[in-house]
């Protein structure tokens, strides 16, 4: 349900901190939060062609020292998570210069780590000096609010966008450059702008449309401009005006590109069904004592169901999972995807229909 009490869809201006106090108490599902790095940079930087680097060198970005930098972070992670969801989510990204000491922070209070994630930029910047590695990564932690947080994961929708493999945490994307990256005066506007594929990756992962999603570091916008096309809710908090006025402007020339909902819906059904014991089946009548079952459409491999909801395939008796896993050699077996019956025109129809027309018959509309 979305909170009346929430100025959604807009970028708000001033210190994070004050207006984070302001949210009601659990009302934000996911937060995507890309804080001041703390580079601690003592001197220019120059390339072997002596033209200057334009590094990040921002006032934002300046503490007098780690402990500053600590209090400032726990400020803003301890009210991101007063108003996060119990079932909503965090990402926090940064370099080796913060991520380490923001990790720590999380886990001080309270946050539950899910995964970290590795942006490994296709077109870094290279080390001009030539005396370190070239950092070509920033590091992602995802988290929940609690151990037992049941947070949003679309599994199968980042298995697609990996070409049918399971999405990795080592994510190969580029930099934001060409005519994604918003500059004024022919420079870039903002030193740190993130891709839009990262926040698309991220959003289409781990919300659902219609969900409210808060950047208490703004900038110039990116994750609301990904939000806005992917049909979220959205909430920017940023304290430098210059860059309100550009992610202003960005988000105002984003027109919808489709006018079906059901194009934005990704979440994993299966993943989030309701649970229905295989006895069930058998008490409703969907499938009864005696009727057979085959094993992967092979009506060679025949299991027998009994009384008590059991399999029986030969010698063996099981559950329909510990019965398929029997057959494939002890290798972990789903029995719904496994098991087909016979429907009353002779065809081989998976058992797992019928989960799906039990619930529709049996559950009210608050059971399910």
């Amino acid at each position: 349900m979305v909170s009346k009490n929430l100025p959604l869809d807009q970028i708000l201006q001033g210190d994070c901190i004050d207006i984070l106090k302001s949210f009601p108490d659990e009302s934000i599902d996911l937060i995507f939060a890309d804080p001041p790095y703390n580079l601690q940079l003592n001197q220019k930087l120059w390339r072997p062609n002596q033209t200057l680097v334009d590094g990040v060198d921002d006032a934002w970005d300046q503490f007098p020292d780690y402990a500053a930098y600590d209090k400032f972070s726990s400020d803003w992670l301890s009210e991101c998570r007063r108003v996060l969801k119990e079932q909503g989510a965090i990402w926090v990204i940064g370099s080796y210069h913060n991520i380490y000491r923001l990790g720590g922070l999380m886990q001080d209070l309270g946050y539950w780590f899910l995964n970290d994630v590795l942006w490994v930029k296709t077109n870094p910047m290279p080390n001009f000096r030539g005396v370190r590695f070239t950092n070509a990564h920033e590091t992602l932690i995802w988290a929940c609010k609690q151990k037992n947080s049941k947070y949003t994961f679309n599994y199968h929708a980042m298995k697609n966008l990996n070409d049918g493999l399971q999405m990795r945490s080592d994510w190969l994307i580029p930099l934001c450059t060409g005519p994604e990256r918003i500059k004024k005066d022919n420079k870039k506007a903002h030193s740190t702008q993130k891709p839009e594929a990262l926040l698309f990756r991220i959003i289409v992962s781990t919300s659902n449309p219609g969900d409210i999603i808060l950047d208490p570091f703004f900038g110039t916008g990116t994750t609301g401009a990904v939000a806005k096309k992917l049909e979220r809710h959205w909430i920017g908090i940023e304290q430098q005006a210059e860059y309100v006025k550009l992610a202003q402007d960005r988000l105002d020339s984003i027109q919808p590109q489709a006018n079906d909902p059901e194009i934005f819906k990704v979440m994993d059904i299966k993943r989030n069904q309701k649970r229905v014991p295989f006895g069930r089946l058998i008490e409703a009548g969907l499938l009864a004592p005696g009727q057979p079952l085959f094993f992967e459409r092979d009506k060679k491999r025949v299991a027998i169901i009994r009384a008590d909801s059991s399999l029986k395939f030969n010698d063996f008796i099981g559950s329909i999972h510990q019965t398929a896993k029997h057959i494939a050699g002890n290798k972990p077996a789903n029995g719904w995807q496994r098991w087909y019956f016979l429907d009353q025109k002779g065809d081989l129809k998976s058992i797992d229909e019928l989960r799906s027309i039990y619930l529709d018959r049996y559950l009210t509309d608050e059971e399910k």
